[in-house]
C-alpha cells in the first residue's frame, strides 16, 4: 500500500483552511447577529455545494438530444443533495485523512477473484473505504491504488496499475477484477492497450467514466483533463470499444451525473451497459443495488 499521497496533503490543507474561514466568520460576526453568522459559516463550510449546483444546472444544457432518460427537476435536486453529502465525505474526510484506514489485503478466501480498485480524477485509494470493508468481509484479496502524479498523463498510471494487477494475480493466481470510477475506467483500459490483450483482467467495471469524454473537460488545461474531452484523439485511439474487448466490460452510467454528461458518453458500443437513475457522479460509486450487483458479478468469476 502507498505510504504517501500528495492529494492527501493537498485535500487535508484545503479542508482545514474551508473550516478556519467558516469558524472565523462565525467568531467575527457573531456578536453582530448570530443568525448570519452562522449562515455564513455554513455557505463556507459547503462551498463545493455552489460548485456542483452550477454542474447540474449546466448537465441538462449539454445533455439535449442523449438518448438516457431525461432527469426532471426533482430528480436533480435529489441527485444533488446527495452528491453533497457524499462530497463532503469524500473529500473532506476519506480521501485527505482516512485514505489509509483499510489497508491492501491479499489473503483472500480460496477461489475468489482478486480486485484492483481504480479511483478517478482528484482522488485516491481512500475513495474505495467502504468498498474495501466490503470485499475483505467477502473474502476477496485486493489492492487499492493511488494515481499519482494527480496531473499527468492517464497512460503514466499504467504502471501503478500493472502492479497492481500483478500482485493481486500473484496472490490468488488468476486474473483479477478490475473495479474504476470515473478517469479510472480510462486508466484501466490505457493500461489494457499497453498489454495489448485483456487477459491480465478478468472483467473490469467501470462507474461513471467517460469513455466518449465529457463535456465539462473542455475547461480543463490539465493534461489527463484534456484527454477527456469529448471527440479527442487520445480517447479515439482506445480499444475498449473493439468488439473483441467488449465482452470484458460493465459500463455504470447515470442520467443525473454532474461530471461526465452528456450521460452515455459513459458507456461502450457492445459493453454491458447498466443505467441507475437518479445518481449523481460520486453518489453513483456508492449506491447500494450497483455495489451489491458488482460484488455478485465478482463470484461468478
Amino acid at each position: 500500500m502507498p505510504t504517501r499521497s500528495r492529494l492527501a496533503l493537498l485535500q487535508k490543507a484545503t479542508t482545514l483552511v474551508v473550516v478556519a474561514a467558516a469558524l472565523a466568520w462565525l467568531l467575527v460576526l457573531w456578536s453582530r447577529s448570530p443568525v448570519w453568522a452562522l449562515a455564513g459559516a455554513l455557505a463556507i463550510l459547503f462551498i463545493h455545494a455552489w460548485v456542483l449546483a452550477l454542474e447540474f444546472l449546466l448537465l441538462p444544457l449539454a445533455s439535449e438530444g442523449d438518448p438516457a432518460p431525461r432527469a426532471g427537476p426533482g430528480q436533480l435536486f435529489g441527485a444533488w443533495l446527495r452528491e453533497v453529502a457524499f462530497a463532503t465525505r469524500v473529500f473532506g474526510w476519506r480521501q485527505p485523512f482516512a485514505w489509509r484506514k483499510e489497508p491492501d489485503h491479499l489473503q483472500g478466501e480460496p477461489g475468489a477473484v482478486g480486485i484492483v480498485f481504480v479511483h478517478g480524477f482528484l482522488c485516491n485509494r481512500g475513495f474505495w473505504t467502504p468498498w474495501l470493508r466490503e470485499a475483505r468481509a467477502r473474502g476477496h484479496a485486493f489492492v487499492a491504488v493511488n494515481l499519482e502524479p494527480v496531473f499527468c498523463s492517464i497512460d503514466d498510471y499504467c504502471d501503478t496499475i500493472g502492479e497492481a494487477v500483478a500482485r493481486v494475480q500473484a496472490a490468488t493466481g488468476r486474473p483479477p477484477l478490475l473495479v474504476c470510477h470515473s478517469m479510472g475506467g480510462l486508466a484501466a483500459r490505457a493500461w489494457m492497450r499497453r498489454e495489448r490483450s485483456g487477459h491480465r483482467a478478468a472483467h473490469v467495471v467501470t462507474i461513471g467514466s467517460p469513455h466518449h469524454g465529457t463535456w465539462l473537460a473542455r475547461f480543463s488545461r490539465m493534461p489527463n483533463g484534456r484527454q477527456m474531452r469529448v471527440g479527442c484523439d487520445w480517447l479515439a485511439a482506445l480499444p475498449g470499444g473493439e468488439p473483441e474487448a467488449a465482452h470484458l466490460f460493465t459500463c455504470w452510467y447515470t442520467n443525473c451525473d454532474n461530471i461526465v454528461f452528456p450521460p452515455t458518453t459513459a458507456t461502450l458500443p457492445g459493453a454491458d451497459n447498466r443505467l441507475l437513475l437518479g445518481a449523481a457522479h460520486v453518489d453513483l460509486a456508492f449506491r447500494p443495488a450497483l455495489v451489491q450487483e458488482v460484488f455478485a458479478l465478482a463470484r461468478r468469476l
